[in-house]
């Protein structure tokens, strides 16, 4: 049996990440917030969406870790959304290093017609 090769990233975290992002309105709404933080309003004025829409989207990117919100300081019922920095390197490191094209190797002779030659081959050297 071949050896289990770890991946690069933690893949389930990589996995969850994806599957959020995956919904294209919050991939609509995470990409309008890269360009600073928004508000419900903003966002819904921004995108054409029903403010309740927004606030589910943006509840699901929360929950993730995606983003992070402030209150208002003078009124507590405003919200302000922004991106979670922290959370966007991790996901970009994660990314990079998954989908990284340097992780392909070429294939390894070990099955197959040509893989039991080589086993021959081996066998007869001993």
């Amino acid at each position: 049996m071949p050896n289990t090769i770890s991946p690069p990233t933690n893949l389930q975290r990589l996995a969850e990440w994806l599957k959020v992002l995956a919904e294209p309105n919050r991939l609509l709404i995470f990409n309008l917030m890269m360009e600073g933080v928004q508000c419900n309003c903003e966002l819904g004025d921004g995108l054409q969406m029903a403010p309740n829409l927004i606030s589910h989207h943006l509840r699901v990117l929360r929950e993730a870790g995606l983003i992070d919100v402030e209150r208002d300081a003078l009124d507590a019922r405003w919200m302000y959304y922004s991106i979670n920095l922290q959370a966007l390197e991790e996901l970009n490191q994660a990314w990079s290093s998954f989908f990284d094209p340097q992780r392909i190797k070429p294939r390894r002779l070990t099955c197959g017609p040509h893989g039991e030659f080589i086993r021959l081959d081996l066998e007869e050297a001993r």
